[in-house]
């Protein structure tokens, strides 16, 4: 055991880099990984480490030959250098955001039943109104960008809402119906008015676990009144994937309607059906940390992104969280058989 001398410390303060040495350490319980983490060279993270518990008066680690163990000290500050660590990025964060909105890193997460078909519509916004943005792109399940968010890997997502957790501001963009993908030839492809009780007994592929839009179909075939032991046999880790096995006669599955186009434009051999109203939909949104350094530069990009996307088959959001609604029709992507009532306002 090191034995950490005592004296002479008060009136010192940690430095960050001190601070930063340890949190990485207590991360990674290895010092070399540890180093590799935040750019500092082994030696130079040993005497950080060591300076902090000087400074401190109390042994942070454990150090033996084989690995790096935190001390029940070490345990509890722990938790504060991190909150110390958090609290000075948001300061320079908000120093950036006063300084200069719209420049330097965003980092997006987006869905992957969102990123094919919204992407070039923000990325077409990004290179038009907002050039000297570094926008860099994470494509991942929404539990991940959520974790993402929490730890600051993230600063603002793109997904399905509601997340129900108040740690995290929703800015909605719009809402969306669900339609119904058949083989070509199926008795209720090309369907305008389907109940949502056509869903109780039909082969309904889905995505595997983990994705959003998997739960959201099997709520909207709770609804319908599906019971919970029909099997979902198959399953697929895109919506490309899925429609090409709809294609092939498999079953049947639950589109959104900005996907529509793009994966059922593919193939002749498939055939899209229109709930009645209303008609099933999700609703989707820019997500970021309540309270976000960067928070009224968030909400002008979805003001933003909100007007760049009139004109896709989706009903916009104000700009003000909204209640939830009977979703009203949207109009069918160009190609699309349209739906009674439909209009091509959003």
């Amino acid at each position: 055991m090191q034995h950490v001398r005592q004296s002479g410390t008060r009136g010192k303060q940690p430095s960050l880099s001190q601070l930063r040495a340890f949190a990485a350490v207590a991360e990674h319980l290895h010092f070399r990984d540890a180093a590799a983490a935040i750019g500092m060279s082994q030696p130079a993270l040993s005497g950080a480490l060591s300076a902090l518990e000087e400074v401190l008066g109390v042994q942070l680690v454990e150090r033996t030959t084989r690995k790096v163990l935190l001390s029940p000290a070490g345990e509890r500050l722990a938790v504060r250098a991190m909150a110390v660590l958090d609290a000075v990025g948001a300061l320079v964060d908000e120093a950036e955001a006063v300084r200069a909105p719209f420049t330097g890193v965003l980092r997006l997460g987006v869905i992957p039943t969102v990123a094919p078909y919204l992407l070039p519509t923000v990325l077409r916004l990004v290179q038009e109104c907002y050039p000297e943005l570094d926008l860099q792109v994470h494509e991942e399940q929404t539990s991940s960008l959520l974790d993402g968010l929490a730890a600051g890997r993230l600063d603002l997502l793109l997904l399905a809402v509601p997340l129900g957790q108040p740690s995290v501001t929703e800015l909605p963009l719009f809402d969306e119906d669900f339609v119904l993908v058949t083989p070509d030839g199926h008795p209720l492809g090309g369907a305008r008015d389907l109940p949502r009780e056509a869903l109780r007994e039909l082969p309904l592929l889905l995505l595997d676990e983990g994705h959003c839009l998997r739960d959201q179909a099997l709520d909207i075939c709770r609804e319908a009144g599906r019971a919970d032991g029909v099997p979902v046999t198959t399953t697929a880790a895109g919506l490309s994937t899925l429609v090409q096995l709809v294609a092939g006669g498999l079953g049947v599955t639950l589109l959104p309607r900005t996907a529509v186009r793009v994966e059922t434009g593919r193939n002749d051999r498939l055939a899209t059906g229109y709930f009645a109203a209303p008609a099933p939909a999700r609703r989707i949104a820019l997500a970021m940390r309540t309270g976000a350094a960067r928070g009224g530069e968030f909400e002008t990009f979805a003001d933003a992104l909100r007007e760049s996307l009139r004109a896709l088959p989706v009903r916009l959001a104000t700009h003000a969280p909204m209640p939830a609604r009977v979703p009203e029709r949207a109009s069918p992507a160009p190609g699309q058989r349209p739906a009674p009532g439909s209009s091509d306002r959003t």
